[in-house]
């Protein structure tokens, strides 16, 4: 007996529009590379790297639909988001001043 799953045409659309963002980001930024963060209800978010440095995210309601769609666009994925895959990422004077700035007092008033 064949194994068959049922597809849902609106799970395979929400897929497709995902890896072709996907694609487009890696398209404009030499390559990328990516990782899948499980959000709980919220599904899943999909952080991207792209050679140049430049980084993005896309959030995909269900963990399942990000695998799909990362597998759909090609690129390399990765199981954390840590090492050499986050080194890198490339960041600017406006990262510093929201994440890190926060930490130390909040951004300054220059």
């Amino acid at each position: 007996m064949a194994d068959t799953q049922q597809v849902d045409p609106k799970t395979e659309r929400k897929a497709a529009r995902l890896a072709k963002q996907i694609s487009s980001f890696s398209k404009a930024h030499g390559g990328a590379e990516g990782q899948v963060a499980y959000l709980g209800e919220r599904g899943a978010r999909i952080v991207l790297v792209g050679e140049d440095g430049n980084w993005g995210d896309l959030v995909a309601p269900s963990y399942e639909i990000a695998e799909q769609a990362v597998e759909k666009s090609g690129i390399t994925t990765h199981e954390s988001f840590d090492g050499e895959f986050a080194a890198k990422v490339k960041t600017g004077r406006y990262e510093w001043s929201r994440m890190a700035g926060i930490q130390v007092g909040g951004p300054k008033n220059n």
